[in-house]
């Protein structure tokens, strides 16, 4: 039986030839955790960021926690 109460797992970003990173809102504050396919220079929104626990699911998602911030 599934308990509801059960922390998901997190799922690895694949970031060959991607750089990982969180796109600031200046007029509304809004954050947006994603990545830069580098050859393209195209932004792709993977989740939004909004408490700190999605900060943290996020960091684990890149494996990292030193993601670069655009405005």
């Amino acid at each position: 039986m599934n308990n509801p109460f059960r922390r998901k797992e997190t799922k690895k970003l694949d970031l060959n030839g991607r750089t990982p990173l969180i796109r600031c809102s200046i007029c509304t504050g809004e954050q947006t955790g994603g990545y830069r396919i580098n050859d393209t220079g195209e932004f792709v929104e993977v989740m939004k960021l909004s408490s700190q626990s999605d900060f943290e699911e996020f960091f684990r998602m890149c494996g990292t926690d030193q993601i670069e911030r655009i405005y």
